[in-house]
């Protein structure tokens, strides 16, 4: 028992002290978690520099967009061929995916060797290779005469731009194909499968094997984002934002990027961790100084570079007795297979000597724990790289996600990964440890990257169907120039109708003077009360108007919330609510004795007999209080300040918030004859010459019309524009059958709830789009009607060209991101004649009563002298 005792010390003693010599030895492969942030640090500003555009050219890590925009939701389905060209086979599949509620998939595979004579031939030969082996395998699987879509894995640095078409870059590991580089590899797969014409394949993606193997785990996992290759070569892509790919245009979304890691360092940023025998395996390869980052990772090369340092050991009489034979002077003698077998944790050292031996080193038991522990440090090096630039990665997709923590699935392929002992749990510990942020599950890739081909295939067959039936949904939004010109001579034809006295009151377009006949020149003084009524909010101002040199407007305002119940319930409750306010207000400023003149901006269209009277036409804007419709609001203001009796008010005008919006840009600009609003609802009034509105005394000078466009189209002369999801709008609406062309974002809701969308990051992009298009109708159909109005101008002026300003107001021209745009761009193309500047009213409508009260009365008293 004693002598077994010792024996195991001394064994363990020998093999201590083997481990410790290769240790020193073999120091500079050994890297500590400093050394591998450092790395971390080094990859991810090499990803930036490889997705900027003005710095890819330079970058080694090429980050490619893959133009794989989604992942697959489970809804995928179909028969799809693969095929899978990268490794040391090549790879031909059938893949059905069942749409049955389970997400399953099946794969038939048959693999055919690469032999030298087609990886370093020329290209004609590699394709046509490619195309006999896929003809071979249709028919072993009766599949000639079928039609089907074919995912093709191409595991080399490809350009793409598109799905369908790659440009090889360079070619990496054993492969070494003439006439292949910088050509198109889909149109030459395409050429040399046309040869077969018993065959009917259509090739719908190009994929790498990264991109693939996320595909397939992404099937199985949602979370899965990220894919990793680690075997004849080394690789990896993930799922990046578009607002960080320059290389392509858009910002929406998502694409997966290829980063093409295994170029890592070829600009020398790892040259201070590469050893001599790194140098030494490079110089020796295919592709000298290329793919330094891979040659230090992928079995193709850890077999080598064991050998190298093996050789150099030996020759320095550290092992064999300093013995080297021919075996060992032989390269690629060792193979990853080798390395792995003497890395087993039992059989490992039986394996060693086994393999050494073969070798005819004739190792002592020294030598085979040396030799073996050479084979770990290499291995383990090798996970260690991968780990930091995973980690890398990682921490990106997080930061993009600005999570504090997060959740994620990486797949993964590779014979390296897969069957080596030790190295996945090796890779996984060492990522954990780098990114504690990130849980992290490492999905294993059963199927390979064939599969996954196949499934980008299947997602790009989805989206395209997605397309199509959101383009027919969104069609009827995309309005012609013909069609808008079409609205702008409606518009035309209604405006004249609403002036003329025979056929205003059928007109859908009221054109209500008003009774402002002039806009500020410059002399208006004085304080005046304001009041803002028109949506949610109420307004109560103070406004003091200076003139001369220092010509000046300062405000002093309050907002009041209009509850619901008051918005819709009698009309003597609104005018009390609005009473209390403007107590309120005249509280607050200590003004409550003082009669001042107010100007009261109602939002609403009314009929004027005077500026100081207005008769409610009808409600707009949820607005509902009964009682109101048929009233002058300035008689029902005046009753509920008499029944406060404490204190009375010289109300001199009622106003639209379009004409206060007119007036308070006319206030800067006199070039101002028109207001618009964009915002809850949209109208636009403008100055017209009195001779042409028929509905009132006179034909001198110029009064302000408020079009009250919101109800263009109630007599169905824009039907034909109108969409079904209009119609349902209207139908719910508190006014069935009137302003018409309100574009309200229910509509929205109703053709999402129609593409039956989820909340994936996809359907967030065409949320978006819904979003944008309609916004879009809203802002061409504005456009079109005010590109009417600026051309009436300019006729009622007999002017070839006219320079005239819009003042505009509302939250939607301020707020939305391409409104404005859009309607500029629509009035610049429909009223080509016409100068149209655009000028946003900052103070609201509010100021604007003001003025008009101040215009108002220096008129009466121009008129009075």
């Amino acid at each position: 028992m004693f002598a077994v005792h010792l024996l195991a010390f001394h064994f363990t003693k020998l093999k201590e002290d083997q481990i410790k010599k290769v240790d020193r030895y073999l120091y500079p492969l050994r890297l500590s978690d400093d050394v591998l942030v450092d790395v971390m640090g080094r990859f991810q500003a090499e990803m930036v520099k490889g997705l900027s555009r003005d710095t890819n050219s330079t970058a080694t890590v090429k980050m490619l967009p893959s133009f794989v925009r989604s992942l697959p939701d489970g809804s995928e389905k179909g028969d799809f061929l693969a095929v899978d060209l990268g490794g040391s086979l090549f790879r031909a599949h059938e893949v059905k995916v069942f749409d049955d509620g389970r997400q399953s998939s099946q794969l038939e595979s048959k693999f055919y060797p690469t032999p030298k004579e087609v990886t370093q031939g020329n290209g004609a030969e590699l394709f046509d290779y490619i195309a006999d082996c896929l003809l071979d395998f249709m028919e072993t699987k009766n599949l000639k005469h079928k039609k089907l879509p074919l995912g093709f894995t191409f595991s080399f640095p490809c350009k793409q731009t598109k799905l369908e078409e790659g440009v090889l870059l360079a070619w990496t590991k054993h492969f070494k194909v003439r006439g292949v580089q910088d050509t198109d590899v889909v149109t030459s797969l395409r050429k040399a499968l046309q040869k077969h014409k018993d065959i009917d394949v259509d090739v719908l993606a190009l994929v790498n094997d990264t991109v693939g193997t996320m595909m397939t785990c992404g099937y199985d996992d949602e979370r899965c984002e990220v894919g990793v290759i680690i075997g004849t070569g080394t690789n990896a892509c993930y799922m990046e934002e578009m607002r960080h790919i320059d290389l392509v245009e858009g910002d929406e979304g998502r694409m997966c990027i290829n980063t093409e890691w295994g170029a890592f360092g070829d600009d020398g940023a790892l040259d201070d961790l590469r050893t001599e025998f790194d140098r030494e395996l490079d110089l020796g390869s295919l592709n000298p100084g290329k793919q330094l980052f891979e040659k230090m990772i992928g079995s193709l090369y850890l077999g080598e570079l064991v050998r190298l340092i093996l050789l150099k050991m030996t020759k320095e009489g550290l092992l064999f007795n300093g013995k080297v034979s021919t075996a060992l002077l032989t390269k690629g003698k060792i193979e990853m297979k080798h390395v792995s077998a003497m890395e087993k944790y039992k059989e490992g050292l039986s394996n060693t000597k086994e393999i050494l031996t073969e070798l005819n080193l004739f190792p002592s038991e020294e030598d085979c724990v040396a030799v073996q522990h050479v084979c770990t440090i290499v291995s383990f090096r090798s996970a260690n790289l991968c780990a930091a630039a995973l980690a890398a990665i990682l921490t990106r997709l997080r930061e993009n996600k600005k999570l504090l923590r997060m959740r994620t699935t990486v797949g993964i392929d590779g014979g390296l990964y897969k069957t080596h002992p030790q190295y996945a749990k090796r890779l996984h510990k060492v990522v954990r440890r780098l990114v504690p942020t990130c849980d992290v599950r490492f999905l294993l890739s059963l199927s390979g990257s064939g599969k996954g081909a196949a499934m980008v295939t299947a997602v790009a067959r989805r989206l395209a169907a997605q397309r199509s039936h959101i383009d027919a949904t969104l069609a009827p939004f995309l309005l012609s120039l013909e069609t808008l010109r079409e609205v702008r001579n409606k518009m035309r034809t209604e405006l004249e109708y609403g002036l003329k006295r025979e056929t205003q009151a059928n007109a859908t377009v009221k054109m209500l003077p008003t009774y402002v006949r002039g806009t500020p020149d410059g002399t208006e003084k004085g304080k005046f009360l304001a009041l803002d009524l028109g949506g949610t909010n109420f307004r109560v101002l103070l406004v003091k108007i200076k003139s001369g040199r220092r010509r000046s407007v300062q405000m002093y305002n309050k907002i009041f919330a209009i509850p619901l119940e008051i918005m819709q319930g009698t009309g003597e409750e609104l005018f009390d609510h609005i009473v209390q306010c403007i107590a309120d207000f005249l509280e607050y400023m200590g003004i409550k004795g003082a009669r001042l003149p107010l100007g009261f901006t109602f939002s609403f269209p009314c009929r004027q007999a005077s500026i100081d009277k207005g008769t409610l036409v009808g409600w707009t804007k949820g607005f509902k209080a009964t009682d109101c419709e048929g009233e002058d609001v300035v008689d029902m203001l005046r009753e509920a300040i008499r029944r406060r009796n404490e204190f009375d008010l010289d109300i001199v005008a009622v106003v639209n918030d379009t004409v206060g919006t007119m007036m308070t840009c006319g206030y800067e600009d006199p070039n101002c004859e028109i207001g618009l609003i964009a915002g809850t609802g949209s109208n636009v009034c403008y100055m017209e010459d009195m001779k042409n509105i028929e509905i009132v005394e006179g034909n001198e000078g110029k009064m302000c019309i408020n079009t009250e466009w919101g109800a263009f189209g109630d007599n169905g002369c824009i039907d034909n524009i109108r969409t079904k999801y209009d119609k349902e709008v209207d139908e719910g609406s508190l006014n069935p059958g009137k302003q018409s062309d309100r574009l309200a974002l229910l509509q929205v809701r109703r053709i999402l709830q129609q593409l039956g969308l989820d909340s994936t990051c996809e359907d967030s992009i065409i949320v978006k789009e819904v979003c944008g298009v309609v916004s879009q109708r809203a802002a061409q159909l504005c456009g079109a009607g005010l590109a009417a109005i600026v051309e009436k101008k300019r006729e009622n002026r007999g002017v070839e060209r006219l320079q005239i300003t819009v003042g505009v107001d509302g939250t939607l021209y301020k707020l939305h991101p391409h409104f404005s745009r859009v309607l500029q761009e629509t009035v610049k193309e429909l009223a080509p004649q016409c100068d149209v500047t655009f000028m946003l009213s900052e103070d609201g409508s509010g100021k604007g009563a003001a003025l008009i009260t101040a215009v108002a009365k220096r008129l009466h008293n121009v008129g009075q002298k």
